[in-house]
């Protein structure tokens, strides 16, 4: 009895042992960690709030922080949402990643309304007199060009107006197998208007499907074909690549609208949507001359409104991959949003009928870094 006794006492004492052994081995092994050993999501979390200048620091710990920083880097600054009033002189500007909106009071664009936007510069047309001019928000700088009317016609500009390489282009068709292009330099005394005959037929759309991209103006028609205008040359062709296709659903009410176009790193992208449907985005081939669907935009962020749209690399992770539309609900506090990742929209249930909006009551504009109007 004595003896099961002792061997009893001996196991629980080699037990208490063997657990003291194993919470010092613990113990150390905690020690032994270094920041460098946090878990990727909590890299992730913690870095994606840096500033650059930290983020370039951080990156410079070890590969594996390296690697994260790089990831979750943020290095541009996303376009707002700039709001035109129907009365008044009070502009609203929507910030989609901080998911703030800011007001300004901008008496100088009464009676005005927006073409088009470049380099935080606004192209703007005064229906009552014909007046047209170049205006930076942010600034306050004004440029005036010559009187022109701006009926229906496609516009764009290719630089900002403060540069020697800026060139103002509109579109508008007078048949289907001529245009009418007319172009104006910041300094001009007029309008230069010459009519281009095209092979292909060529139908002018009412809202702005038209990009500047590698020296070229790229505008898609109403029916999505595409013509380009090289304005060294004064040269205008409608080109032999196919308008991209798309299911039978999409050419539904208001199915016209819902094109956009925008330009990414000297690729041409069209996003076409219809309602609730899965938006489709197209690249074009420029070797193949023919539209491809992309299955995944590689960390880019597309902005999209009906005047002009925008691209962005290297936003917060969360904006990436994301194309947002120029509608903000719940009481401005989210952007309509399609996630090529998720492969839906974010509010889910959210109606998309572009024909209830007005064109020219928003715009994407790019604001200056740090830029904020408090």
């Amino acid at each position: 009895m004595a003896e099961r006794k002792r061997r009893k006492l001996k196991l629980l004492a080699e037990t208490i042992n063997l657990d003291e052994k194993k919470a010092t081995e613990e113990e150390e092994s905690l020690k032994l960690q270094t920041w460098a050993d946090l878990p990727v999501e909590l890299l992730e979390l913690i870095l994606c709030h840096l500033t650059l200048e930290d983020n370039v620091r951080a990156s410079a710990v070890c590969r594996r922080w390296h690697k994260v920083a790089v990831a979750v880097r943020v290095v541009n600054q996303s376009p707002w949402l700039m709001y035109f009033p129907k009365y008044g002189s009070l502009y609203e500007f929507y910030d989609p990643a901080e998911r703030k909106t800011y007001s300004l009071e901008l008496p100088e664009l009464q009676g005005s309304r927006a073409c088009y936007t470049k380099d935080g510069w606004l192209l703007l047309y005064r229906p009552r007199n014909h007046g047209v001019f170049f205006f930076n928000p942010f600034n306050r700088h004004m440029i005036k060009l010559p009187r022109f009317e701006l009926t229906y016609q496609m516009v764009a500009f290719s630089d900002a107006p403060t540069s020697d390489l800026c060139v103002v282009f509109t579109i508008k068709h007078i048949s289907p197998t001529v245009v009418a292009i007319s172009t104006c330099r910041p300094g001009d005394s007029e309008w230069t208007t010459v009519n281009h005959q095209n092979r292909l037929p060529f139908v002018s759309s009412i809202w702005n499907k038209m990009v500047f991209c590698s020296g070229m103006f790229y505008c898609l028609s109403l029916t999505g074909w595409l013509g380009v205008y090289d304005p060294l040359l004064r040269a205008w062709s409608v080109l032999h690549v196919p308008p991209p296709r798309c299911p039978e659903n999409f050419f539904a009410k208001n199915w016209w609208k819902g094109k956009f176009m925008a330009e990414h790193d000297g690729d041409i992208l069209v996003i076409y949507t219809c309602n609730t449907e899965t938006p489709i985005i197209f690249k074009l081939d420029h070797s193949e001359m023919v539209w491809e669907e992309m299955q995944t935009l590689n960390g880019v962020t597309l902005f999209a409104s009906f005047l002009s749209s925008h691209s962005r690399t290297e936003l917060p992770g969360a904006m990436r991959n994301i194309v947002y539309f120029s509608k903000v609900r719940f009481f401005g506090k989210r952007c309509i949003s399609y996630s090529v990742d998720d492969r839906r929209y974010y509010p889910r249930k959210e109606c998309h009928d572009w024909g209830e909006q007005d064109p020219f009551e928003n715009i994407w504009i790019e604001p200056p870094r740090d830029a904020s109007l408090n």
